[in-house]
């Protein structure tokens, strides 16, 4: 028999006994069968005493047991645990795949028992050793601190190395002992809670502030007055939260506002058409969107969240194109006569709806927004900035600065403005009105369909989506002033902090109401609106 080399010899001597320390060791971190079953088994208080037990000790597959129960699969037969595996069935203890005998019983939670296996499961990350599983743990057990189990935190507290995840643990071991500690511990808990600002934290605070059956919840005099106190932090803190997120929320609508208004600012204040069909070239916007993004589906599906940024241009040629058309055919023989331009542009978005309803149908259809516009920025506990509402903001910008530019940098921005301020005066000196009208109403009508590219990530998208901004269109063009492009920026900004903020108060439908009674009385006061036109047959 060869004699093996002394080199290895050495190397088998040093590692047996390691490989041999590690056999126990492996074998404790297998979920035992008996604790299975007792998570399985018995009634809800028993299978909470299972787990808070199972929690003490926790091995590796414990939390994957935890998720296998709540998505139902794990079974009984008999006394055997089954968990099922993609499509089929295996026992918890190992081995091949199996057939469930006739006596396999699922495994059904409650709803109290499965929110607490979530906590547990959520607890478990706190040990895992990638740092960004162990934030969205703290995060998912700050929304229901009074499910904790205080030995997993408090174990999970003493491993963590990551500064900022171990202040957030030590406000959830906090919350932990304001339930169950001492006196002494409740109130050094109640006064550390006093910097967090999380809702979840605020209720239970609360809770301790309760009564039950005519008896404190927070028996100590000395606690109750501690938790009194930090709840007035944490409400001023909130309240912050609440304040920003309704100037965002007001902002956000305004910036909606200012794109859907701001192409009716350029017709209306240019050729005096009341166009009633603005609505439905914003309609357009998004319905191109939608095709845009169904061919990229199609085509090219790896290019998906590229689909958005293709739709920008595509929805502003098929609205302007559409535009130009109707202003070539119908609205360019009805100039000075605004009653039968009114009934004319009606029909004509009364023809691009039924249009729109026989191609797509009558339902809503579903654009999906990118994935880099999904989520939200998360700012303060109870704010959180949705990343599609910034997208709207920052194109909004875009468009804007874009507006601007043309309109006082280019040779037919120009033109425009001459013939807005006297129009006669400005076909004397050579310029062709009505190639500046039609170009101008192209351009009004592609900014709408830019709004409507913009709307479908934020809204539904269907043949009936543009009647419900018209309205507000024109409150915003008539209250800035018209043919003013500072005046409708104003406008629209202003419309949308004042009626986010009416809505908190009033509710939706008042708050209209109020915006518009007085928008009404404001006009009487100031019929050109907040920023006047300047020019001689203007002021004439």
């Amino acid at each position: 028999m060869p004699r093996l080399p002394r080199a290895l010899l050495r190397v088998l001597r040093l590692a047996l006994p390691l490989l041999l320390g590690l056999l126990p060791l492996r074998a404790a971190l297998a979920l035992d069968t008996g604790q299975a079953l007792a998570l399985c088994s018995g009634d809800t208080h028993a299978r909470l005493a299972a787990l808070h037990d199972a929690l003490r000790h926790p091995d590796e597959q414990l939390a994957d047991f935890l998720g296998a129960l709540l998505d139902n699969r794990v079974q009984l037969d008999g006394t055997k645990v089954e968990v099922q595996r993609g499509s089929q069935w295996f026992e918890l203890a190992g081995g091949p795949a199996i057939q469930p005998g006739p006596q396999a019983q699922p495994v059904v939670s409650n709803n109290y028992l499965r929110k607490q296996l979530t906590a547990a499961r959520a607890a478990l990350q706190l040990l895992s050793p990638r740092a960004s599983e162990r934030l969205q743990a703290v995060q998912r057990l700050e929304a229901d601190p009074e499910s904790l189990d205080s030995g997993l935190v408090e174990r999970a507290l003493r491993r963590e190395t990551d500064p900022a995840i171990r202040k957030r643990l030590q406000l959830l071991v906090a919350a932990v002992r304001l339930r169950g500690g001492s006196p002494e511990q409740r109130l050094a808990a109640a006064r550390e809670l006093a910097s967090s600002d999380y809702p979840a934290v605020h209720a239970l605070l609360l809770s301790r502030l309760g009564r039950d059956d005519g008896v404190w919840v927070e028996p100590d005099a000395a606690v109750r007055r501690q938790v009194t106190q930090s709840l007035q932090a944490i409400d001023s803190r909130l309240a912050w939260g609440r304040r920003v997120g309704m100037l965002f929320s007001g902002i956000s609508l305004g910036s909606i506002l200012l794109l859907a208004a701001l192409g009716l600012a350029v017709t209306y204040g240019l050729m005096g058409v009341i166009n009633m069909a603005q609505g439905e070239f914003i309609m357009l916007g998004a319905y191109a969107t939608y095709v845009v993004q169904r061919v990229f589906d199609a085509w090219l599906p790896g290019l998906h969240d590229w689909a958005l940024v293709a739709a920008v241009p595509c929805s502003f040629l098929l609205a302007g194109g559409v535009g130009m058309l109707a202003e070539r055919t119908v609205i360019r023989r009805l100039y000075g006569r605004p009653l039968e331009t009114l009934l004319a542009t009606w029909g004509i978005s009364l023809l691009l709806i039924q249009g729109v309803r026989s191609l797509f149908g009558p339902q809503n259809v579903q654009v999906d927004s990118p994935s880099w516009m999904s989520g939200g920025w998360h700012v303060m506990a109870n704010l959180i900035l949705p990343y599609n509402r910034m997208v709207i903001l920052g194109f909004t910008g875009v468009v804007l600065l874009g507006m601007w530019l043309l309109v006082t940098r280019t040779r037919l921005g120009l033109f425009v403005r001459a013939v807005t301020q006297n129009r006669p005066m400005a076909a004397c000196v050579g310029v062709r009105t009505s190639r500046v009208d039609l170009l101008a109403f192209g351009l009004g009508t592609g900014i709408a369909g830019l709004a409507g590219c913009a709307l479908s990530q934020v809204g539904n998208v269907s043949p009936e989506m543009g009647t419900q901004y018209i309205v507000d269109c024109f409150m915003v063009v008539v209250l800035g002033g018209v043919g003013q492009l500072s005046g409708t920026v104003v406008a629209a900004l202003g419309l949308g902090i004042v009626d986010t903020l009416l809505e908190g108060v009033a509710g939706a439908v008042l708050a209209k109401i109020a915006v518009l009674v007085a928008i009404i009385l404001f006009i009487q006061k100031r019929p050109q609106g907040l920023f006047a036109l300047k020019g001689r047959s203007v002021e004439g």
